[in-house]
């Protein structure tokens, strides 16, 4: 079979979702000892979620992940303190277990069957997500490492999209080209700019789409979908 297009695709939002992370802290929090509301939880999980955010390429292997979730478990027991929680005699070691408990990941209902659907056609598909190393250790739990032909996050490549050197080490890791590639993502920041920049079709992955997508503010000629299940037709 000849070969198909380079598909690279974006991880949170595009292949799966983040169950709401806040009550399941709670839960795992009162489980440990901890008296601790989701109210409280809500606030102190943001406010983990975006030191996560802003340093997340800091976890580049196992060795700096590790470091990288003491410091994420260390901003999450300040703010659980600023909350009013009452985490009793629960140590940091066991806050970021919790929190590690918490985070739950899961693929999209459609999602496996769009990537086989898109690997028979031949397509090479590497994703392609602004994470830390654990990225790898995400995909194998939610059983997408199978349908996929790698993956690259922003701490292994010391660059985060919309920069081009992401794309060009997922290009690099299936021997592709950019010339024909397409990039789908949930983000016209992130995705979209990065895929024009690296000279990548860009798809705009937006489920909340209903009869026709949204394209204000979209650069001319970026296909938008509501579905990855349309990426097929799109790749064909």
């Amino acid at each position: 079979m000849a070969l198909g297009r380079v598909v690279t695709l974006d991880a949170l939002g595009t292949l799966v979702e983040l169950y709401p992370p806040a009550p399941l802290l709670a839960d795992e929090l009162q489980a440990r000892g901890a008296q601790v509301g989701e109210r409280q939880a809500a606030a102190a999980i943001a406010e983990e979620i975006a030191y996560y955010r802003a340093h997340h390429d800091m976890g580049a292997d196992m060795a700096s992940l590790a470091l990288l979730r003491v410091r994420c478990a260390e901003v999450l027991r300040a703010a659980l303190e600023r909350a009013g929680a009452d985490l009793g005699e629960l140590s940091l070691p066991g806050v970021l277990e919790a929190l590690l408990a918490a985070l739950r990941f899961a693929p999209y209902p459609e999602v496996p069957d769009a990537l086989r659907a898109l690997r028979k056609r031949g397509h090479r598909l590497v994703v392609v997500s602004n994470w830390d190393v654990s990225l790898h250790e995400m995909l194998d739990r939610s059983g997408l490492s199978e349908l996929v032909d790698g993956a690259v996050s922003s701490a292994e490549a010391g660059a985060a999209k919309p920069d081009p050197e992401i794309f060009r080490r997922a290009l690099a890791l299936v021997e592709g080209s950019a010339e024909g590639g397409m990039h789908a993502g949930d983000s016209p920041e992130h995705d979209v700019a990065g895929a024009l920049a690296a000279g990548l079709q860009p798809v705009l992955v937006d489920r909340g789409a209903r009869d026709g997508a949204p394209t204000r503010g979209l650069p001319a000629g970026v296909h938008v979908i509501g579905s990855l299940a349309e990426l097929a037709a799109l790749a064909a």
